[in-house]
């Protein structure tokens, strides 16, 4: 099997949605990748194909959200979701999307990216729940993980605010 990791498309809602319903415990999911997009907070969508079937293997989404570091307003995303279809779980699909998104983001100019989730999961690229120690967020906790994208250096400063996008608030569950 082999994987090409590559920017999402208009021609890829359709198939990106169906993942997202077929994959997610969070029924809303899909809408919530479709609200990020009509708000303008979509910062990268990128899809993984199988190159030998040209079947959907997976899709990652990073959208812009902010961070108060020392009193400034730094450029952050959040890593929200990734869905990989259960056909090509364990074969690196999800650790292909998330190190493309991270390859570009940081170049890109974003400081910090966070993510809720699995802390076992993300600490193979970096993540820890000690980065996004101290910021205040809804989502503070053990799963609010973080990662410094400029050569790995956090921004010096004391730690305010983490907002995510507003369609963050349409997600139910417990992080």
């Amino acid at each position: 099997m082999s994987i090409a990791v590559r920017p999402a498309t208009g021609g890829d809602v359709a198939a990106i949605d169906a993942l997202l319903r077929r994959v997610s415990a969070r029924s809303e999911e899909a809408g919530f990748v479709q609200r990020l997009c009509m708000d303008g907070d979509m910062v990268l969508m990128l899809v993984a194909d199988d190159e030998d079937s040209g079947a959907l293997a997976g899709a990652v989404v990073f959208s812009r959200m902010t961070a108060e570091v020392g009193g400034k307003s730094i450029a952050a995303v959040a890593l929200a979701p990734l869905a990989v279809a259960p056909d090509y779980r364990d074969a690196g699909v999800g650790e292909a999307l998330v190190q493309a998104g991270l390859a570009h983001l940081g170049p890109a100019g974003a400081m910090l990216c966070f993510v809720l989730g699995e802390p076992d999961f993300y600490a193979r690229f970096g993540f820890s729940p000690d980065w996004a120690r101290g910021f205040a967020s809804p989502y503070a906790g053990d799963y609010l993980l973080a990662l410094p994208l400029q050569g790995g250096a956090m921004p010096c400063g004391e730690r305010g605010a983490a907002t995510h996008a507003a369609a963050f608030a349409q997600l139910s569950g417990d992080w």
